[in-house]
């Protein structure tokens, strides 16, 4: 629940091109999602984290799958501050030549729950099916499964766990809170423990139904997110902290079941706005995912061209350098139409 990070705009806007993002419920694959940029969230526990906990991961943000690639195969070496990562495995991450023909995709159009999907999002994802189809993959439509009381469940055991933090901090750092995210989690002050473990009780049974859709598939498609980006000012579409989570609905399950997931590119709405797919593999199939997203590259349709550097973006890198001073960046291009409003 926060505005655009920086970091996103910069990969988008040409200004580095690595970026590392957190995820415990679609931070990295969302923010890719609405700028038009590859986003991955690997297996929970691939790349080291500290603190971890329940669905946290971290993940590359890049503009293309290969650069994401690159970034994991730094990003997933050993940490023993992380007493809950995978074993350290030698992954060939530039191993993104995978075999199309044969896989069993489902395609998943409603999340069940939440925001519905709005029109040009499902017809992006839709196409993105059929252009997978024509390369030999077999595509089955893939039955919603995330409900209401998984949601509910979600939004008040992470209340609850917020809360718990939010009154050990002192008031000067209380008093910087977004106003937003702490009257989201002060609701949870009218809870009793039994109903915040009831809650953690249906995110274990989101984590059995996710796992559970992927049982007969190879991989599955979605929107990454139901609509395409929302005011920029808003902490969640609609701003409002009795539903935060209604647009999370493609992707928290994944954070919960720990299976590795991405956002990539699909297309624009008639606003120009980028619309995300989202491909989710089976948990610790990371390169296969990444091997997904690289072929979905070649079958998808051509991208808006990206903001060209230009010689006051140019200058700037040098000045950050210590070679050139006074001078004010300025973008180009129009590939960056990140909100409404």
């Amino acid at each position: 629940m926060a505005q655009v990070p920086a970091r996103v705009l910069a990969i988008a806007a040409g200004y580095g091109p690595l970026a590392l993002g957190t995820d415990i419920g679609g931070s990295v694959r969302l923010p890719a999602a609405h700028n038009g940029i590859f986003g991955f969230k690997p297996s929970l526990g691939r790349i080291p984290i500290y603190p971890p906990y329940l669905g946290r991961v971290a993940g590359p943000l890049t503009r293309t799958v290969t650069d994401g690639a690159l970034l994991m195969a730094v990003l997933s070496k050993p940490d023993a501050r992380d007493y809950t990562a995978l074993p350290y495995r030698g992954i060939d991450w530039s191993s993104l030549t995978g075999e199309v023909k044969g896989k069993k995709l489902g395609l998943m159009l409603d999340a069940g729950v939440g925001l519905k999907t709005q029109p040009a999002v499902r017809q992006a994802i839709a196409r993105a099916g059929k252009a997978f189809a024509r390369a030999g993959a077999i595509v089955e439509p893939a039955t919603p499964f995330f409900t209401r009381g998984m949601l509910d469940g979600l939004d008040v055991f992470f209340q609850a766990r917020l809360l718990a933090e939010y009154e050990l901090l002192p008031s000067k750092r209380k008093a910087k809170v977004l106003p937003f995210v702490a009257a989201w989690c002060r609701r949870a002050e009218k809870l009793t423990a039994a109903d915040a473990l009831r809650a953690l009780g249906q995110v274990f049974l989101m984590r059995e139904k996710a796992v559970a859709a992927m049982r007969k598939f190879d991989f599955l498609l979605s929107p990454t997110s139901p609509i395409t980006a929302y005011a920029v000012d808003d902490a969640t579409p609609g701003n409002d902290p009795a539903k935060p989570f209604e647009h999370i609905g493609f992707t928290a399950p994944f954070n919960m079941s720990e299976q590795p997931a991405c956002s990539i590119c699909a297309g624009y709405d008639t606003d120009g706005l980028p619309i995300g797919l989202q491909i989710v593999g089976h948990r610790f199939d990371d390169v296969g995912v990444l091997q997904m997203a690289h072929a979905y590259e070649t079958l998808r349709p051509a991208l808006r061209p990206w903001p060209e550097p230009t010689p006051q973006s140019n200058a700037l890198r040098q000045q950050s350098s210590g070679k050139s001073k006074d001078l004010q960046p300025r973008l180009t291009g129009d590939h960056l139409a990140v909100t409404r409003g």
